[in-house]
């Protein structure tokens, strides 16, 4: 069974009204969950000290009770936050069927966000916009996306 390209684009409000908040509560909602999901894998490898461990629950819970509020003041379902996108799966996992560390048979693009962070990953690449066979803006773009510190490099 597959989601038609509305269904995957936007949770469905409830109130007609509500214009972008879905979507963007939406976008707050994953990474709020990318974050609680990275001070969880901190946690489990005692890297974060009790203090540091009570400040992230305590901004966590924050944040999560004024995304409730605002779904509140929207007419929004919270679980319409969780966006099915077909045979990809869903954005966010259901509660309670994801740790983060422990693989899943279907993993939701939150899991696969937060591996991803785990392990690190690097983009390169480079765009070329011209016209008239005249190339006008060349763009290099290099991202390293990762949850780990990283230290800078001595420049030769």
């Amino acid at each position: 069974m597959t989601s038609s390209p509305d269904s995957i684009l936007a949770p469905k409000p409830n109130n007609k009204e509500a214009g972008l908040a879905p979507l963007l509560l939406t976008v707050v909602e994953l990474i709020r969950q990318l974050m609680e999901a990275q001070v969880i894998r901190r946690m489990d490898e005692n890297l974060l000290t009790d203090e540091e461990l009570d400040r992230a629950a305590e901004s966590l819970r924050q944040l999560e009770e004024q995304i409730v509020n605002l779904c509140e003041i929207f007419d929004i379902d919270p679980a319409d936050l969780n966006i099915d996108l077909g045979d990809i799966g869903t954005l966010l996992p259901k509660e309670g069927e994801y740790y983060p560390g422990e693989h899943s048979d279907n993993p939701s693009i939150l899991e696969l966000l937060d591996r991803l962070l785990h392990t690190g990953v690097v983009v390169e690449g480079s765009v070329d916009l011209g016209l008239a066979h005249l190339n006008l803006i060349h763009a290099k773009l290099r991202l390293m996306l990762t949850s780990q510190a990283i230290e800078p490099k001595a420049r030769d």
